[in-house]
């Protein structure tokens, strides 16, 4: 640990002096750059791991991290190599993320002597994306929504990969970077650590940059939805655009400024001395989070589920199936509520109705009365349709925590305690972890780690999934519990 501290301290020395990068807010003198002023590299157990801090109170909107141009790696400074130029160029069927995942590994061939070796050796080892998933994490999931984006995940990497061999077989890379293992593991790192930049679709790697942890958009975005749902629902009725114009500025926190010629990050509130500074990357749900960066939130003001709706649910409006949801506090979405208030109303009289619904009215006592009922109903019923309940899942969250420290005989007492185990053995007897005795001098496998970090990301996914559910359900007795009154 102390080795490996020493060697991040090393990194950072040479980002500062090698590459330019700053988090100096003075710009009056830019032959010297330094880190240090503003943030430093911490680590946040509760919330992302490795982070950067505050080193002093950062005001909202303060200048708190600049990254030259020359630093950033991409497809243009890694194609300076006439060799990798020259290649690509007969491989022009290759998307620009594929091309940026190429060059990735290309600099990765050339171990010390690229140009970005101090900043490589410092990228994680592995990844929990999506399409790092092997069959027993995508089942895990449970959800029939989450395993399709799952395996589409998993299919769109091997695709890419194939398609791209040619092109890593015409520049000799070494037979360990040709390997799916290796593609999946550079791809996971363009689409976990990779920032936007206005020349490049594929964007680019910023060091010191891509060290900044997640932060949602606040809860202030969720009154957007009524003026989108009423803009896409029901053309007739007026929609204010500078209030739509102004809830869809851009959510990040940072960007490449061209009169500086430089990655540019600001801080998103006031942040006091210690506090960890975070970065909003743009609007996910949690399975979104865990396709593009592999980790999810606990609170997720964003985050969205969908339940299985009838035919009928989908033509009764224009509205599409995407925003036919329930909202992470259970409650469902404003085009969900006018959907299915004009699905339990009489066809002949949905048209006299119809700008009370696009406008969020309830249409009646009884109306209100059918669509929770069918609301709660339908909830309970996908709840009661789910392999596992939400205590199994608690619990078995609990027993996959206590192996972070190898207690393999602290998994299994919790385990014991689940009312079905049948998921737990398939994972033991997978990883032919079987002689129950040994638990004690067991020590996991590397493999057996990661596929068991995956485990649990979709085991929280899941029950992320079912509590929503739950609390759509009281919402529902709530609103049927105030026409008893």
């Amino acid at each position: 640990m102390e080795h490996e501290q020493r060697s991040f301290e090393s990194f950072l020395t040479w980002t500062s002096s090698h590459l330019g990068i700053s988090d100096s807010s003075t710009t009056t003198n830019q032959s010297h750059h330094s880190l240090g002023h503003s943030l430093c590299v911490s680590i946040f157990p509760h919330s992302g791991g490795r982070g950067l801090g505050a080193v002093r109170d950062l005001k909202k909107g303060e200048l708190i991290l600049r990254v030259p141009k020359s630093a950033l790696l991409t497809s243009e400074c890694v194609m300076e190599d006439k060799k990798l130029c020259l290649a690509v160029n007969r491989h022009s069927s290759l998307s620009s993320v594929q091309i940026l995942t190429v060059c990735l590994l290309y600099e990765v061939g050339k171990g010390k002597t690229s140009r970005w070796h101090p900043y490589l050796v410092h990228l994680p080892q592995s990844y929990d994306l999506l399409a790092m998933f092997g069959e027993f994490e995508k089942q895990a999931l449970q959800v029939d929504e989450a395993m399709w984006v799952t395996e589409k995940a998993v299919q769109k990497a091997k695709s890419e990969w194939k398609e791209a061999l040619a092109l890593m077989e015409d520049l000799m890379f070494k037979p360990q970077l040709l390997t799916f293992k290796a593609w999946v593991w550079a791809a996971a790192t363009i689409s976990s650590r990779t920032l936007h930049i206005p020349w490049d679709e594929a964007g680019c790697l910023c060091p010191i940059g891509d060290l900044f942890n997640y932060d949602a958009p606040g809860e202030e975005l969720s009154g957007i939805e009524n003026v989108t749902a009423l803009s896409n629902g029901d053309k007739s009725i007026d929609v204010d655009e500078e209030q739509i114009d102004f809830h869809s500025q851009r959510l990040t926190d940072g960007g490449f400024e061209e009169d500086s010629n430089a990655y540019c990050f600001y801080a998103r509130t006031n942040y006091k001395k210690g506090d960890q500074v975070l970065l909003c990357y743009g609007t996910y749900t949690n399975l979104e989070l865990l396709e593009h960066y592999g980790f999810l939130l606990q609170e997720n003001p964003n985050d969205k589920i969908f339940i299985p709706l009838e035919p009928a649910m989908y033509t009764s409006t224009s509205w599409s199936k995407e925003s036919l949801y329930i909202h992470h506090d259970g409650k469902p979405s404003f085009a969900l509520l006018a959907a299915l208030r004009l699905w339990a109303t009489p066809h002949n009289k949905r048209r006299s109705v119809g700008h009370l619904a696009y406008s969020g009215s309830q249409l009646s006592a009884d109306n209100e009365i059918i669509i929770m009922k069918w609301l709660s109903k339908t909830c309970d019923a996908v709840l009661k349709n789910m392999p596992t309940s939400i205590e199994d899942d608690t619990l078995l969250v609990n027993a996959l925590d206590s192996t972070i420290s190898q207690d393999l005989i602290t998994f299994m007492k919790i385990a014991k305690l689940m009312s079905s185990r049948d998921e737990v053995y398939t994972f033991l007897e997978a990883h032919n972890i079987t002689d129950t005795l040994s638990f004690s001098e067991m020590i996991l496998s590397k493999k057996s780690r990661s596929s068991m970090e995956r485990w649990k990301l979709a085991v929280l996914w899941r029950l992320r999934y079912k509590r929503v559910l739950v609390d759509c359900i009281s919402y529902c007795n709530r609103v049927l519990d105030s026409f008893m009154r």
